[in-house]
């Protein structure tokens, strides 16, 4: 997950009169790794979101490499100028390869749920879960991380979908941490039911 030097901000409208915005800041994850950006699941949602009755916006303001510092020093410009009624956080995975401290990232995630808030948009905090590159413990105490800040936060914690990419071999990449262009449409479907049934969407 090496951090880009450039990245093209990707805006993906559908019926724009009556949808909600919603932002993903995220990673490589989320920003189309080694893959043209239109096979992304961003990319995809809105015609999966569209197809269930509920028209979204999309503003993917993922970025490969980028840890939750970095998405911290992004996230006011891109409230600023796009106004956003939903930021989806899908942030840390960078940090845990780093070996970054389970308190920084926390501190990390919870000036961005209270930035996103501030904005009065709503805040969505995605499970992030790591390989054991630094032992269990560490481990353990990564994906602690985040349900502790959903529920100090009182924020929405969304399942992480690597969980279910992971298992199938075909839909993962050579270096096991990226899933491939053809997980996308599953993915795409998984976040729309998250949304679906944790957002009150017009």
């Amino acid at each position: 997950m090496f951090r880009l030097l450039s990245f093209a901000l990707l805006i993906l409208t559908v019926n724009p009169a009556f949808s909600s915005t919603i932002l993903v800041l995220g990673d490589s994850l989320s920003a189309g790794y080694q893959m043209p950006i239109e096979k992304a699941w961003p990319s995809l949602l809105p015609k999966v979101m569209e197809e269930k009755g509920k028209p979204v916006s999309i503003i993917n303001g993922s970025i490969s490499g980028d840890t939750t510092g970095n998405g911290l020093s992004r996230l006011p410009q891109l409230l600023k100028q796009h106004q956003p009624n939903v930021v989806l956080i899908e942030l840390g995975a960078n940090d845990g390869l780093r070996g970054f401290p389970p308190n920084l990232i926390q501190d990390n995630l919870t000036q961005l749920i209270e930035m996103t808030r501030a904005s009065n948009a709503i805040p969505l905090l995605m499970q992030i879960h790591v390989l054991p590159n630094y032992g269990k413990r560490y481990t353990k105490a990564f994906s602690a991380v985040y349900p502790t800040t959903a529920k100090q936060l009182n924020v929405t914690l969304i399942p992480f979908f690597l969980e279910d990419v992971i298992v199938k071999p075909e839909w993962m990449m050579p270096d096991g941490l990226h899933p491939t262009a053809d997980a996308q449409p599953w993915i795409a479907n998984f976040m729309a039911e998250q949304l679906i049934n944790h957002l009150q969407l017009p």
